[in-house]
């Protein structure tokens, strides 16, 4: 069982935003734009509030857990990453067309491993919309009767956008002549 607790920096930030939002209502008093950053701040003080409140999520290998409600892997159909990194903000869809929000407001390294272990446990679903095997490299056993070996199971070093990019980078290179490709042995001659 994995905990990823919230980070502890969002309570102590809500604080320090709602005592600049009392003194920023306070010199509205005199000077009314400042009424703008008091709301501002008191918005954002709410906002950390919440995820500093957020319940912690217990990864489990046959289910996970946010608070009360619990999951199993075997429910989840899609596991959707949003743009958004810190918070950690996921888009799962269940079986029964069930949607759930997973928000986790934990330090950047923690949100990364809890979404890297939601995509290797979550075996039935699509992830970011491409299947579970698919996304992970992995070919699909050959069926029975098929001539010939099995090709090699092949594990996803990079996302596909970076392998575009090495690529891209890669022809760069041999177009302006920067990559030999002389053996070791030919270049003792």
């Amino acid at each position: 069982m994995t905990r990823y607790p919230p980070a502890r920096h969002y309570l102590p930030a809500a604080g320090v935003a709602l005592a600049l939002a009392a003194f920023s209502a306070w010199c509205g008093w005199r000077w009314t734009p400042a009424f703008i950053p008091a709301l501002i701040l008191l918005l954002s003080s709410a906002l950390l509030a919440f995820l500093a409140a957020r319940p912690a999520i217990l990864i489990r290998d046959d289910s996970w857990s946010v608070g009360e409600q619990s999951f199993l892997w075997s429910e989840v159909e899609t596991l959707d990453a949003t743009g958004w990194s810190s918070p950690l903000i996921l888009r799962i869809g269940l079986r029964g067309n069930r949607v759930f929000y997973l928000i986790y407001p934990g330090e950047p390294a923690n949100a990364g491993r809890l979404l890297r272990q939601m995509r290797r446990l979550a075996r039935g679903a699509r992830i970011d919309g491409v299947p579970y095997r698919q996304y992970w490299g992995e070919n699909p056993a050959s069926a029975p009767g098929e001539d010939g070996p099995a090709a090699p199971v092949r594990y996803r070093m990079l996302r596909s956008d970076d392998e575009a990019e090495v690529e891209r980078l890669y022809q760069q290179l041999k177009s302006a002549g920067k990559i030999d490709h002389q053996t070791s042995e030919e270049r003792r001659d």
